[in-house]
């Protein structure tokens, strides 16, 4: 059986140790949901006050020049480029991920809209704002979205077949944690002719990616879980550029102009993934994002030329480990059932449990007793989700034990029954 002491000989150990001190964690919590909202990087007050203090209360509009705000979305962009296997250049850091991946489908599907295929692939479980955006654009382009499991991506009868256009896949999934192998999946579509989409929200940040090497089309991702942007962070988008010279913007907006600041009255777009811009560029909320970005790369030193992602991923498979050994130990008997692969190769840096009953409420008394992971809500093919998240930037070998003593004690107790962990909130 493993112990508390073995858990802090595991931190003793751990290169990547001092890297926590990059954050602001309040004393009596035990996070483990940074797989929807990153914690606050300690730096990030200062740095938001600065643009908003001295920037814009100083410098005013100047600052668009003499603080380079104007640049800021392709230089983030580059930041995020080193920790998804994109190249500078490839990456803008703007919008939300709901409104990249609009543009990025809508350009994928106009690519192949003189082929005649006319199916958008996409998985029943993938998240759903994913399910929505290419809900709207097949209606409005003539497309036909077809759900599958993700079985059904392999075999002799993969629905991968030559009428298929675009596969929109999610690299993690958001509900049970398991991950595409991104290049046998990328290669398998394209020796049929089908465009890849990917939707990084739970990758960037978390498991290494490597968007380049996969031959993967396009990508976008989100800034405000893994890469701890704050809340509604500024996501990104990324095109291959082998793409470059022809893929479409919906959103002609002026700041993707090719010369936005010459006016001219026609839309001109702007060269590579510059185009995806927009509109005017939400400048305190990217500074926010470069904090975060920030604490992801601080992890670079500690694996070489491998990048930060290397560390960063050895760390979260170990942590991610720990936590299912602890708890298939310690709550043998109580109804839960692990959901996210065990296989390294197919697992994000998440753990998602099943529970036939009061999975919800079991996480909201872990959350009274500060332990913080989410629920999500099952459906027919699965039951209800107590999710977990495990950012090695900020997470411990003993906050994985700790965690687990509390989820025991919450289950032998049956704290949970409790009327008020019961009542659902607004966001679960």
């Amino acid at each position: 059986m493993t112990t508390l002491a073995d858990c802090r000989a595991l931190d003793a150990q751990d290169p990547l140790r001092a890297l926590r001190a990059q954050f602001t964690i309040p004393a009596d919590v035990l996070y483990l949901d940074g797989n929807s909202l990153g914690v606050m990087p300690t730096a990030a007050p200062a740095r938001i006050a600065e643009v908003v203090t001295k920037e814009w209360g100083q410098g005013l509009i100047r600052s668009w020049n003499t603080a380079s705000w104007f640049d800021l979305p392709q230089r983030l962009g580059d930041k995020v480029a080193r920790v998804i296997g994109a190249a500078p250049g490839e990456v803008v850091c703007t919008d939300s991920t709901s409104v990249n991946l609009y543009k990025v489908l809508f350009a994928a599907l106009s690519q192949q809209k003189a082929t005649g295929r006319k199916l958008v692939v996409s998985e029943r479980s993938n998240f759903p704002t994913d399910l929505y955006i290419a809900e709207s654009l097949c209606r409005e382009r003539g497309f036909t979205l077809k759900l599958i499991d993700a079985s059904e991506l392999q075999g002799p009868d993969s629905v991968l077949t030559n009428e298929v256009a675009v596969l929109m896949l999610t690299h993690v999934n958001y509900r049970t944690g398991a991950m595409h192998d991104m290049k046998a999946v990328t290669a398998a579509a394209h020796a049929v002719g089908t465009l890849t989409v990917w939707d990084l929200a739970h990758s960037a940040g978390a498991v290494p990616v490597a968007l380049n090497d996969s031959n993967a089309d396009y990508a976008i991702g989100c800034g405000y879980k893994y890469l701890n942007g704050g809340p509604g962070a500024p996501a990104f988008a990324w095109v291959h550029t082998k793409h470059a010279g022809q893929f479409e913007q919906p959103l002609s907006g002026w700041w993707g102009h090719a010369a936005p600041f010459e006016f001219t009255p026609h839309y001109r777009p702007a060269p590579g993934v510059g185009r995806y811009l927009c509109g005017t560029q939400p400048i305190i909320a990217l500074a926010g994002l470069e904090c975060g970005l920030d604490t992801v790369l601080a992890a670079e030193p500690f694996n070489g030329d491998q990048g930060a992602m290397a560390a960063l991923r050895t760390k979260s498979l170990a942590l991610t480990d720990m936590f299912i050994q602890l708890v298939e130990e310690r709550c043998a008997g109580q109804g839960l059932s692990l959901v996210t692969p065990r296989d390294h190769a197919q697992r994000g840096s998440q753990v998602c449990l099943s529970r036939e009953d009061g999975a919800y409420a079991i996480v909201q008394a872990l959350i009274a007793r500060g332990v913080i992971g989410d629920y999500r809500a099952g459906d027919s093919q699965m039951p209800d989700i107590l999710r977990f998240g495990f950012t090695p930037l900020y997470i411990s070998f003993e906050d994985v034990w700790n965690s687990v003593e509390h989820l025991v004690q919450v289950l032998e107790t049956a704290e949970w029954k409790r009327e008020e962990f019961n009542r659902k909130n607004a966001v679960t």
